[in-house]
């Protein structure tokens, strides 16, 4: 959840995560010489707008604070040059990292240390939606990592929904209203990118049903989705296996003694699939069978794809992908996630293996 844990562990063995975005657009506004017939239209196109703006405002309730204005290309990471069919929005997690005693509970948009850390995140995790997707990422204001420790994992959603759930979603409307154009797409997050994308199936979408019938998946990593979320949320699915498309992909990595452990990214009948060979069950799958891991060269300092680092076998009992790599770095943010969590590994151990299953999914969604 915290970049300052996961540079430890990246640098031992993992890759982590960031992404990145940026434009703007503008807007025109009316010139001289207009003659009533412009301004019986230019009070139709305000009606029209008027309802629709009600509307939404009607359906998704409880905003805290002003959204950040998504219209300033400062606001994204990086908005990309269009080259696919479909697209990925994604969100960082935790790269709030402030201990000191001023320090904010939620940081503003611009706070400069976290774009920083979002940026690194982006090139570890995001990049591995880059070969089949365009990949959008919003700046958003985030929990400071001081500020949930201790929480359960109720009173942590419930903290994401402020001014965290203003920004995504304000983000997410921008987005499709002036970046998307129709095309199908995956929501991607991990740690605290994934609670906000939990939040954006169970609300945002639902409200939006025109938007998420276009949705590929949902890669939900680094927190869990639970049995009892689903039944809640019932137009939701989990995947199955590797080329079901519409569905939710979700999985946390712990090593064998983390069971029995608090981890915060982890809840009571969480549900995970395994990320080597796809499957829902407890079978076994090797390091062998592994297609590669984002590891990071300590001599040349650049990441590098390596075989056989970690193998993947589903805990049914706990929700949780278990991995036995061996000389694993575990977090050493023991008091969030436990002291055998692979948390800052979930894309790096896995990275060959998702980036071929976004695009089988791709393919798949397009093809039907």
């Amino acid at each position: 959840m915290i970049k300052k844990y996961f540079k430890i562990t990246s640098r031992v063995g993992s890759g982590i995560m960031l992404a990145v975005i940026c434009l703007a657009l503008s807007f025109f506004a009316a010139g001289c010489g207009k003659t009533d017939a412009d301004d019986t239209e230019s009070s139709k196109q305000a009606e029209t707008a008027k309802p629709k703006e009600t509307a939404e405002s009607d359906k998704i309730t409880g905003l805290v604070g002003t959204p950040s204005d998504y219209s300033k290309k400062d606001n994204w990471m990086a908005v990309p040059e269009i080259t696919h069919e479909v697209d990925t929005f994604y969100l960082y997690p935790t790269c709030y990292l402030d201990d000191s005693k001023a320090a904010k509970e939620i940081c503003d948009i611009d706070n400069e240390a976290v774009r920083e850390r979002a940026q690194d995140v982006y090139e570890n995790q995001a990049t591995v939606f880059e070969e089949s997707t365009n990949v959008f990422a919003p700046y958003y204001r985030q929990s400071n990592i001081n500020r949930v420790i201790g929480m359960d994992n109720k009173e942590l959603e419930e903290f994401q929904m402020n001014e965290q759930r203003t920004d995504v979603y304000a983000a997410l409307d921008y987005y499709f209203e002036n970046y998307n154009n129709g095309r199908p797409f995956i929501l991607a997050g991990h740690s605290q990118g994934s609670i906000m994308t939990k939040i954006v199936l169970g609300e945002y979408m639902e409200v939006h049903p025109e938007y998420y019938e276009r949705m590929a998946a949902a890669y939900v990593i680094g927190y869990s989705i639970t049995s009892d979320w689903l039944k809640e949320h019932s137009y939701l699915k989990f995947a199955e296996g590797d080329d079901d498309t519409g569905v939710i992909v979700s999985w946390n990595t712990e090593g064998p003694d983390n069971k029995g452990q608090k981890n915060i990214v982890v809840e009571d009948g969480a549900i995970s699939i395994n990320p080597i060979n796809w499957k829902r069950d407890d079978t076994y799958a090797s390091a062998d069978e592994n297609l590669g891991s984002r590891i990071l060269n300590k001599e040349t300092g650049t990441y590098e794809i390596k075989k056989g680092i970690a193998d993947a076998q589903l805990d049914i009992e706990r929700g949780v992908v278990i991995c036995t790599a061996e000389e694993a770095e575990y977090t050493t943010a023991k008091e969030l996630f436990g002291t055998a969590s692979l948390h800052g590994n979930d894309y790096a151990y896995y990275y060959e293996n998702l980036r071929e299953n976004i695009k089988t999914r791709v393919e798949n969604f397009l093809k039907n």
